[in-house]
């Protein structure tokens, strides 16, 4: 009777173990190393090329990723066309007339279809094309975790909903955006240096450059030449994240933020007399120090609420469900 209970038991934890296995998946480095071992290559050929031909794109395929994981999670939500059925998360707010990147992407999933059909997601080619853009400017390396699927349906009301920190954002609010998908504050400030590379639109830096005090003055000046002060005048055009080495991923916007050359509120707001100065003065000193935390918080913001297992699925267009 004992034994038969026992059994019993055993196969029901069994059939539990099998049912919840895929839903419960977790990301690994080695997701790919047998169904598709050149992925890494396929991506990092097409990304690198591209970052060739225009540096800013670097920026522009790490930030694709961030903005991704940002709402709902890292999943691929971000890349969706709107259809019928969804208005997709390209027009919200923080994301109109400001991510891009999109044909790179196109042309990366083109190369890994071409290499490994139906097996790469396209929230994971996110998560790599991130890595290999932050490599081609010349920043550090990390481990990617894979083994993310692709959501069938994006939100726009999420994308909308604050969940990414406006450039106008106070250092409290930057703080809880983040800790709200389970990164510290810490990471918050080593993640804000993506912003060493990159540029930023008139309309995202305008109230900074002509009402803030907190600013360098000659530095206001210079931007000012080419941003005008009236709305609707000059709105598009742009100016490097990083006053000094706009395309190199380095530590130097640590250093522009003690000068009070932060081209963005929601920047200086992390060297503006509050918790978290002492950590930009420590970045600032210490590109190693950066490099690993910024590396760490990489790998944790990638792990934001992947679909796993069954759930989801792997897109073969990253614009349409399929």
């Amino acid at each position: 009777m004992a034994s038969s209970i026992l059994i019993s038991f055993a196969l029901l934890a069994s059939t539990l173990f099998f049912m919840s296995g895929p839903s419960s998946a977790q990301l690994t480095h080695n997701f790919y190393s047998k169904s598709c071992p050149k992925v890494f290559d396929a991506v990092g050929s097409v990304v690198r090329a591209a970052v060739a031909k225009e540096k800013r794109m670097g920026a522009s395929l790490l930030r694709l990723h961030f903005h991704d994981c940002f709402v709902n999670g890292c999943d691929g939500s971000i890349l969706l066309d709107d259809t019928s059925s969804f208005t997709g998360e390209k027009t919200a707010r923080p994301n109109v007339n400001s991510v891009r990147g999109f044909n790179v992407i196109d042309d990366v999933k083109k190369k890994v279809e071409g290499v490994c059909p139906g097996v790469v997601s396209c929230a994971d080619i996110l998560a790599i094309s991130a890595l290999e853009s932050v490599l081609a400017l010349g920043g550090p390396e990390w481990t990617v975790k894979l083994g993310r699927r692709d959501s069938k349906t994006a939100s726009f009301s999420a994308a909308n909903s604050g969940v990414i920190p406006p450039p106008t954002s106070t250092l409290s609010n930057l703080i809880n955006r983040f800790q709200a998908v389970g990164l510290s504050t810490r990471d918050m400030v080593a993640l804000s240096g993506a912003h060493t590379i990159g540029q930023a639109r008139c309309t995202s830096f305008r109230a900074r450059i002509y009402n803030d005090t907190n600013i360098d003055a000659a530095f206001a000046r210079s931007r000012r030449s080419n941003c005008p002060r009236p709305s609707g005048s000059g709105d598009n055009n742009l100016a490097p994240l990083d006053v000094k080495t706009p395309n190199s991923f380095d530590n130097a916007y640590y250093g522009n933020l003690i000068s009070q050359k932060g081209l963005l509120r929601s920047d200086q707001q992390l060297h503006n007399g509050g918790s978290t100065d002492s950590l930009v003065e420590q970045y600032s000193k210490n590109p190693r120090s950066f490099y690993v935390d910024f590396a760490a918080a990489m790998v944790r913001m990638g792990d934001i609420r992947p679909l796993t297992g069954r759930n989801g699925e792997i897109r073969k267009n990253c614009r349409v469900p399929n």
